[in-house]
């Protein structure tokens, strides 16, 4: 009788001690989790030990290391993983073909810099580190980096005359004067690459033509909707071909995006419908800038690509999100032509806008960021959108949860000890779990719908409007997802909260009935495993 007692106590025991590490492990994510945000230096350290290799008992990033720490993920940008190469000889700074941790520090800080993307071309060309850049510089840099299938580049046009007048090597750039050859640099090529393909001299080149200089020079600005109906920019003129003028008006479009979607994020907003038609477009580009800022026919390239063709209809800001966003659909994996200031500029900008989605400003830097920013933009009631579904199917969903857990327990159980195996009680979670995204997918997605709205402006539709707009598969849409975050989540959670109640709280243990507090405590403890195991889902 006492062997059994004390092999009951060391049980117990066992138990408490696998009840607190638990206790332990959930406080110690949640600590990770109010935790404020990682500084830069441990944020930088951290990324170069994780890629570093060992050299001569030293640790470096060799060039391949090195693209792996500083490039963004795949699914963010459309600049191949490669192109971050041209990178490390800026941050090599001995020229040893290897970043020390000090490289990388000096190279993190540089990107820091408003005028970064401007300050590391300028090193990059710097061949000899002299500080200036004279003609042979740009020209054998800039040569080296053009495909062999590229436009070709005149080093001995009049613009370069202009910059680095007509005897070699008598003119060199300072830094300053570099940015102003560096900023025109892509409005010469437009123009070099249309004289090249205009063979018949009579200015007006091919759809394909056209799309070939897109693609060279700023493809990797636009979605691949876009790219796949550039030539259909023929048909704003007769003739079915495209004349220099609309090739200079689509490319300053693609200069100006910034200021095009701030004119059409204002402009749909003070939109009585949250549509807008050319004319609008216009106007409020008239009223919001000292100066006109966009010409009726670069007005008319915008509407012809946002509206899929045809330009005369009044159009939402969703409407231009294929034109506004590079990322509009997945990126098609086909090598495309890739210059230096491609490369640089815009390798350095996704570097140092990797969580951008409104033009020039992060969207939240921390959480409390998240809630002084919704606060400000949709006050008190932007934290309530889109509760009403929620509250509606809330009760639906916890009953079938609740009761499609308890039902399989039920029959799996022993019927003589009421114990239940672990297996059965991970199976009885999951199910309980994949019934309940019957509810959760479409409130889910009535309620992202409705706070989506207070980001993109425009005019607020109802629930109702998104049901009917998205009909009974667009309310399931993604629901595989909620799967893969419900069947665990529920699976861990059930299981969990059992066993916090009967192995650490010692619920039925002498007939004890734990207190509201307990309950609370098992509750809470056993969400923390559960939903941090699912977050990635």
């Amino acid at each position: 009788m006492s062997q059994n007692a004390g092999n009951r106590g060391a049980e117990e025991e066992t138990i408490l001690n696998a009840g607190s590490s638990l206790g332990e492990a959930a406080l110690s994510s949640v600590r990770r989790t109010v935790a404020g945000p990682e500084s830069e230096i441990r944020k930088w350290r951290r990324l170069f030990d994780a890629n570093a290799i060992e050299v001569n008992g030293e640790r470096y990033l060799d060039k391949d290391s090195f693209i792996t720490a500083v490039a963004p993920t795949a699914s963010f940008t459309k600049i191949r993983a490669d192109q971050y190469a041209i990178l490390f000889s800026v941050a090599d700074q001995s020229s040893r073909k290897l970043v020390s941790w000090d490289d990388f520090t000096v190279f993190q800080t540089l990107l820091k810099r408003p005028d970064a993307d401007y300050l590391i071309a300028f090193k990059f060309f710097d061949v000899d580190g002299s500080g200036t850049i004279d003609f042979n510089e740009f020209k054998n840099v800039f040569a080296s980096t053009l495909s062999p299938d590229a436009l070709p580049f005149n080093f001995d046009c009049d613009w370069v005359k202009l910059h680095l007048g007509k005897r070699d090597g008598t003119h060199v750039l300072g830094y300053n004067e570099f940015t102003q050859l560096m900023k025109g640099l892509q409005d010469e090529r437009l123009r070099q690459g249309f004289k090249y393909l205009d063979s018949n001299q009579d200015g007006f080149i091919t759809a394909d033509q056209f799309k070939r200089i897109i693609l060279e020079l700023e493809g990797h600005k636009l979605s691949d909707t876009i790219l796949e109906r550039l030539p259909t920019l023929c048909a704003l003129s007769p003739g079915g071909k495209i004349s220099y003028s609309e090739v200079v008006a689509f490319h300053n479009v693609i200069k100006s995006m910034d200021m095009v979607e701030r004119v059409i994020r204002e402009a749909t907003s003070k939109s009585k419908d949250g549509r807008i038609s050319q004319d609008d477009f216009l106007n409020y580009s008239a009223r919001a800038t000292r100066y006109g800022l966009f010409s009726p026919m670069e007005a008319s390239i915008i509407f012809h690509f946002a509206g899929r063709g045809d330009g005369r209809q009044r159009l939402t800001l969703l409407d231009f999100g294929q034109l506004l966003d590079p990322q509009w659909q997945p990126p098609i994996d086909s090598a495309k032509p890739t210059t230096t200031v491609k490369s640089i500029f815009e390798t350095i900008a996704e570097m140092q806008n990797q969580r951008s989605t409104v033009v020039g400003q992060l969207l939240y830097k921390n959480s409390l960021d998240c809630v002084q920013k919704v606060f400000r933009n949709e006050g008190l009631v932007g934290f309530y959108r889109g509760i009403g579904p929620q509250l509606i199917g809330v009760a639906p969903e916890k009953a079938i949860k609740l009761t499609v857990n308890d039902f399989i327990r039920t029959n799996v159980s022993d019927p003589e000890t009421g114990r239940i195996k672990l297996g059965w009680e991970l199976v009885a979670g999951g199910s309980a779990g994949a019934c309940q995204v019957i509810f959760t997918n479409p409130l889910e997605i009535v309620k992202i719908r409705l706070q989506v709205q207070g980001e993109l402006g425009g005019i607020k539709r109802g629930a109702g409007h998104i049901i009917k707009e998205l009909g009974l598969f667009g309310l399931y849409r993604g629901a595989s997802a909620c799967l893969l975050r419900d069947i665990p989540f529920s699976a861990i959670y059930f299981t969990a909260y059992s066993h916090l109640k009967k192995d650490v709280f010692h619920e039925g243990y002498n007939d004890k009935r734990l207190h509201f507090t307990e309950t609370l405590a098992a509750a809470a403890i056993a969400g923390m495993p559960a939903a941090y195991l699912t977050t990635p889902a």
